[in-house]
């Protein structure tokens, strides 16, 4: 039986018919007659009989057809039974959505810039004072957009004038983008005109520097033209930490609630795990990280990159600059040290120059971690995929 199951289809088909009718017959057998229950209960019974007893394709599927006549004749009608069944189906599908999510992978967005260069938030690209660039044309716009998540903004001025700084609207969301006004005042009219931007959902105008640089403007000129990166967007892998504890290296996502010193309490971090629970971490003038007294560096797994930089450099002219000493931090100095209790984790942004991390409110406690960085998704760039280390 197992083995025709597999090699024949009508075996498969008439296997589903008597497991649908038998479906049937209990759904609504507080409904039906007994002589309704003893038809079809019988009919379904031979043809389990058929089935099992190895009749070929054409007597099977006779069989079939006495089955669903008979099903047709005795159980009654469900209403609307496509839109029944579609409901199931779509029902099912969220089910084993949000289980996938809860224990497998879970779709996470870079919110910031704390992880670059490794992971990349929202970016913007000012355009104004670039004279050979160019607007893209429309396909190019909508395949970057789709492929690269670039979004172009360019708005030019009609007249001459000038935007009131002291005047920028909220942001509002429509549907899945932002928009926000501008206030303009153009050469010879008496009031100000606004101006709406459309922006992706992640952006409003107050993150794209420059705006105040240049007020003023002429007519032809943009009054804003700039480039929106969107952040990458990846899955997180809440399945391994269940067998195993993180390593030092690993890109970790956690929840924030319950971490003194982190205003957002319904959020989630992504950050690099530096220090384990007992360990002592310090950070050295040459922006390596200790761990009790030892010195980490470029040979250490998934701190290649971020201890490959030019030690001649400046934090902020170096693609990746170490780890900083910030003043106002609590590794202010080599000579300040974070003593992680137990069942907590230390860990800070590849960024540092721009993280708020572990150096500011402190460890994070081991129930707090839902995952680590598993496969980036989109846009897609260099770091597609399993690009990130």
């Amino acid at each position: 039986m197992k083995l025709r199951w597999f090699l024949s289809g009508t075996v498969r088909q008439a296997a589903d018919m008597c497991t649908h009718v038998e479906k049937l017959i209990n759904s609504q057998r507080d409904i039906l007659s007994a002589q309704a229950i003893e038809a079809t209960t019988s009919t379904t019974r031979q043809t389990r009989a058929a089935i099992n007893s190895g009749e070929d394709d054409g007597k099977l599927r006779k069989r079939m057809d006495d089955l669903e006549k008979t099903a047709a004749r005795w159980i009654k009608p469900y209403p609307n039974a496509e839109w029944r069944e579609n409901i199931e189906v779509f029902l099912v599908a969220i089910v084993v959505a949000m289980a996938i999510r809860t224990f497998f992978l879970q779709p996470f967005k870079i919110p910031t810039g704390s992880m670059q260069p490794t992971l990349y938030g929202v970016t913007e690209k000012d355009f104004r004072f670039d004279p050979t660039f160019k607007m893209p044309g429309l396909l190019e716009r909508i395949y970057d957009a789709a492929v690269r998540g670039i979004i172009y903004h360019c708005i030019v001025a009609p007249e001459d004038g000038q935007v009131d700084l002291t005047r920028l609207g909220p942001v509002q969301k429509v549907l899945f983008i932002n928009k926000q006004t501008l206030w303009v005042l153009y050469n010879g009219q008496s009031e100000e005109v606004p101006v709406t931007v459309w922006l992706g959902p992640d952006e409003h105008l107050e993150h794209w520097a420059g705006l105040d640089m240049q007020p003023v403007f002429r007519k032809g000129e943009p009054i804003v033209c700039f480039e929106e990166t969107t952040g990458d967007h990846l899955f997180v892998d809440r399945f391994t930490y269940n067998f195993r504890k993180p390593d030092r290296g690993e890109i970790i996502v956690f929840r924030t609630l319950g971490i003194e010193g982190i205003r957002d309490q319904d959020q989630f971090y992504i950050k690099r795990l530096i220090g384990l629970p007992g360990e002592t971490v310090s950070i050295g003038e040459d922006r390596h990280a200790r761990i009790d007294g030892r010195r980490l560096d470029a040979s250490t797994p998934h701190f290649e990159n971020l201890y490959g930089f030019d030690p001649t450099l400046l934090p902020r002219d170096s693609h990746y600059s170490g780890h900083v000493l910030e003043p106002r931090s609590l590794l202010a100095t080599p000579a300040n040290t974070i003593q992680i209790p137990q069942h907590a984790y230390l860990v800070f942004g590849d960024n540092t120059v721009n993280s708020l991390d572990s150096r500011y409110w402190g460890t994070v406690p081991e129930g707090n971690v839902i995952g680590k960085a598993f496969f980036i998704y989109w846009p897609i760039t260099d770091r597609f995929g399993w690009g990130q280390r």
